[in-house]
């Protein structure tokens, strides 16, 4: 049985990069000896927050894991959406003394530099462990 359960937050915006993140992740919990037990996909990143409420609130969750990847555009709309999400995000984990590490790539990139740092997936999950970890010292 797996020490920590996991919530993962994922984007179905540029999911041909998220879906490689999402296997990065289960694969690096699954070496840590945590486990992803609750999957939830969400429109883009933006509608990350809402998700990561309602799956920080479960018992059966230690921690949320995000992953997202927001590729520039011709707008700073990308400017616009991570920022927010990243201080809402922040807000959620605060406000619910859980752990939700920020699994989203970008701005200011291309679709292939969101392809050459699908390695956040992995990343990301060694984040919520670590957090998980050492909030137990306290």
């Amino acid at each position: 049985m797996a020490k920590y359960k996991l919530g993962a937050v994922v984007a179905e915006f540029n999911y041909e990069v998220t879906s490689l993140m999402l296997e990065r992740a289960k694969a690096e919990a699954e070496f840590l000896g945590a486990e992803i037990n609750h999957i939830i996909k969400v429109p883009g990143v933006f509608d990350m927050p809402l998700a990561i409420k309602k799956m920080i609130q479960r018992d059966d969750v230690d921690a949320v894991i995000t992953l997202g990847a927001v590729i520039t555009g011709e707008t700073k709309h990308d400017e616009v959406i991570t920022a927010q999400a990243a201080r809402k995000i922040t807000d959620l984990a605060l406000e619910y003394d859980k752990p939700v590490a920020y699994g989203v790539t970008g701005p200011g990139m291309t679709e292939l530099q969101a392809m050459d740092r699908i390695e956040k997936g992995r990343d990301v999950v060694d984040t919520a462990v670590k957090m998980l970890q050492r909030l137990e010292k306290i």
